[in-house]
């Protein structure tokens, strides 16, 4: 069964993160980290056959960091008039690309419903390929079709940048007060204030 949208399009723009060493870090550097990475998110990927298999080329590296770029860009859009995250400051693409690559990708492979039910479980109503694609396609069309459905759905108005020192995720808030991505950023962010306002004092 498939995840919800926003787990999968978060995961791929976190594959953009901190490094623990003061930079940044990309789980995607190279088609090893790009299989492993599709491996664990084979339920999530259901739509895309052969992923539990999949092994990933340069090809396939390359469109899968183009549309990552796309959507992390279409993420700073959307936290607007919040900063988006600091590794996306200063290469954002302009909007209207990053929609046309989206866009694009989602549409590369067309799907049908599928209803599938096993003997011994429920009926559940699937999305397929409609025809013969290859397999870099139904990927990046399925990750596109992700991030179109979060990107258009109410979770949207809960996706900030966390900008606590160091950090460069994004995150759903979950509570009105939430500012970070998590209590470890929250700690980092309150020490850098506290040593600022000594600075200044």
């Amino acid at each position: 069964m498939a995840a919800p949208a926003h787990t999968l399009v978060l995961d791929l723009a976190l594959t953009i993160r901190h490094d623990g060493h003061g930079g940044v870090a990309d789980d995607l550097q190279d088609t090893e980290g790009l299989t492993g990475w599709v491996r664990e998110r084979a339920d999530e990927l259901d739509a895309a056959p052969g992923v539990r298999t999949f092994s990933a080329d340069p090809d396939t590296l390359a469109a899968v960091r183009e549309l990552r770029a796309a959507v992390r860009s279409l993420f700073a859009r959307a936290v607007q008039p919040g900063l988006p995250s600091p590794a996306d400051a200063q290469r954002l693409l302009p909007a209207d690309l990053a929609l046309d690559r989206l866009n694009t990708a989602a549409a590369a492979v067309p799907v049908v419903p599928r209803l599938e039910w096993p003997p011994d479980g429920e009926p559940a109503a699937l999305s397929r390929p409609s025809g013969a694609a290859g397999e870099r396609a139904v990927l990046v069309a399925a990750l596109a079709r992700a991030a179109v459905a979060f990107l258009a759905g109410p979770d949207r108005a809960r996706l900030r940048a966390c900008h606590a020192p160091r950090c460069v995720r994004y995150f759903l808030k979950d509570h009105p007060r939430q500012e970070w991505c998590k209590p470890s950023c929250g700690n980092r962010a309150r020490v850098a204030r506290h040593h600022e306002r000594h600075r200044a004092a």
